[in-house]
């Protein structure tokens, strides 16, 4: 199928503060469509501008946050083209190199934008020099870079930088066909009132309402399609972006959406008792929940090795990741989420601790804070004296050495130095009769869940978190 020129997808990168969000809003002000439109869907994840020589460019909203490095990977990878901000006053900083390197490996032409030259303090050469020790040589000096020195706030620049957008698709040919197969790409998804929707871009072929769609192993048919305006459309074209309604599961971001190998959609089990035998002392287990796919991979990838996941997934806190909070002792993290009042009297009656975060900064001191505490308190210690199985599983016969092993406590299973994993006391019983617990020098009998390959001799060592 022959392929023509499509709009370029263009991702902006660099330091935190170095003027990315800034320049966006610039860039869109210049927009004639945009203009004509009064506005745009911010939550859409990109927008399109059409420049004063009628050539439209998507631009990526990549977000800032140290912490979202794995969103801005991946925006790298679905664009075209980078923009690589720069501040004149601030040059080169440890984001930047992490970008550029983003850059370098997607195998995508950069821009460099050199941002705040309005400001007293501002050093182009100085800038431009630096950036010259990390690999990029400018069209300036023989290379293939351009460099484009910009004022968001003055708005000096923004018309060269489209400018040169443009230029640079022309001689990187960046084509698509409307006919041929599709390719789209997510770059956000979530799911609220309407269910389950992922924001895309499409980089070949035509996306159209009503037909079905394949992401991994998610298959979905398109019951709503939006562009980046937030308008119902019937199609959206190579190089546009568009939020797509009628997931049965939220698709993951960076993942690429096809018409091809459409196949049944299946969904993993949730172990958590498996987790749960995994966890060790000095570890916490947390649920957590966010408000987007994105912001959900972002804060996983930002956790201490002490953090236990035990499930994690996207959207508001429900009762089952409350049992599911208590049958680990885990503690329940809402990013940008709410918590329905039916949920949190649950969480109340189950003894589930619920916090509640708009700042990832936030959620991580605190997670820093649970973990100089320490949140362990040992209950009672007892030894395993005999082993047998009843019903398919093995049973521990132990003596208490110090304080009580109760029915349901959080049990650590220690072979002398060594954890064997957690677990929790399921069912206790002293020969025929049913228990609560057992107190120092009394003997009893415990089923454990999750199982875990315990031995005469361990210790059972009953914790609070």
């Amino acid at each position: 199928m022959e392929k023509g020129m499509r709009a370029p997808i263009v991702t902006v990168l660099g330091h935190v503060d170095h003027g990315k969000t800034t320049l966006l809003d610039a860039i869109r002000k210049t927009s004639v469509a945009l203009k004509e439109a009064g506005g745009i869907t911010q939550s859409m994840g990109a927008s399109v501008v059409t420049t004063k020589e009628g050539k439209k460019i998507t631009f990526i909203d990549t977000p800032g946050h140290a912490a979202f490095s794995e969103m801005r990977s991946r925006g790298a990878k679905v664009a075209d083209i980078a923009i690589l901000v720069v501040s004149a006053d601030d040059g080169v900083k440890p984001q930047t190199k992490e970008a550029l390197q983003l850059i370098k490996e997607a195998q995508i032409p950069v821009i460099v934008a050199i941002t705040k030259i309005d400001l007293p303090s501002a050093d182009i050469e100085g800038a431009k020099g630096q950036l010259e020790k990390e690999g990029l040589l400018f069209e300036s000096r023989g290379g293939d870079t351009p460099v484009i020195s910009v004022s968001a706030k003055e708005g000096k620049g923004i018309d060269e930088l489209l400018e040169t957008i443009s230029l640079v698709a022309e001689v990187h040919e960046i084509k698509g066909a409307p006919n041929g197969n599709l390719e789209a790409v997510v770059i956000e998804s979530s799911r609220d009132k309407k269910g389950a929707f992922a924001n895309v871009v499409v980089r070949n072929g035509t996306l159209k309402a009503g037909e079905v769609i394949q992401v991994e192993n998610i298959k979905s048919k398109i019951r709503a399609l939006f562009n980046f305006k937030g308008e119902s459309v019937r199609d959206v074209l190579p190089g546009e972006p568009a939020q797509i309604i009628g997931f049965n599961q939220i698709p993951p971001i960076g993942t690429r959406l096809t018409k091809e190998g459409v196949g049944e959609t299946t969904l993993a089990p949730k172990d958590v008792g498996k987790k749960l035998g995994k966890i060790k002392e000095g570890e916490i287990a947390v649920v957590i929940k966010a408000r987007s796919v994105g912001s959900l991979e972002a804060l996983l990838g930002s956790l201490p090795p002490s953090i236990v996941v035990i499930d994690s997934g996207v959207g508001d806190v429900i009762g089952s990741d409350v049992l599911d909070a208590k049958s680990a002792n885990a503690w329940i993290f809402a990013f940008e989420v709410a918590v329905p009042a039916n949920v949190a009297k649950l969480a109340e009656s189950e003894g589930v601790h619920i916090e509640k975060f708009e700042v990832i900064y936030k959620l991580l001191e605190r997670l820093g804070e649970l973990l100089k505490k320490g949140q362990i308190e040992i209950l009672g210690k007892a030894e395993i004296l005999a082993t047998f199985p009843f019903n398919n599983k093995k049973v521990a016969g132990g003596k208490v050495l110090e304080g009580k092993i109760s029915k349901n406590d959080l049990i650590i299973v220690k072979r002398g130095e060594k954890e064997i994993g957690i677990t929790r006391a399921v069912s206790m019983k002293r020969q025929k009769n049913e228990l609560t617990e057992a107190k120092a020098g009394e003997e009893f009998g415990v089923i454990f869940e999750p199982q875990l390959d315990f031995e005469i001799g361990d210790v059972l060592v009953s914790v609070r978190r």
